[in-house]
């Protein structure tokens, strides 16, 4: 049984920085692709990074690239987002997500294709 759990969410001023992480159960070795969404209030949940973990391609949406990078630490078995410059804009709650056999992409693939999903984190930047 898959299990994400988020944390690292937290309130920071415009320009500042968090990391999340993602605790990944090993029932994650089924899927191959792992990544971070998130969901803005009134908003539809979004993709913010991906990583394909066969061959380790991480895709990024166009408002994370450049501030935000994902990582992995296989041996701590723990997913990263750390996000740099934050704006207003980037308050939402935040996911973990995984999926299992997922069409790699050059683009972060819909929710709807990941099966597992974190209880989120909050992410409030003012």
């Amino acid at each position: 049984h898959v299990q994400l759990v988020e944390s690292g969410g937290g309130s920071v001023q415009a320009g500042g920085s968090l990391r999340l992480s993602c605790a990944v159960s090993r029932g994650t070795s089924l899927s191959n692709c792992m990544g971070w969404f998130r969901q803005r209030p009134g908003k539809e949940r979004e993709g913010v990074a991906v990583i394909y973990t066969g061959g380790g391609k991480i895709v990024y949406s166009d408002s994370a690239k450049g501030r935000f990078t994902l990582s992995q630490d296989n041996a701590k078995d723990t997913l990263y987002l750390q996000m740099t410059s934050l704006e207003p804009e980037d308050t939402a709650m935040y996911y973990c997500a995984a999926g299992v056999n997922v069409r790699a992409r050059d683009y972060v693939p819909p929710a709807s294709v990941f099966g597992y999903w974190g209880q989120g984190t909050q992410v409030t930047v003012s």
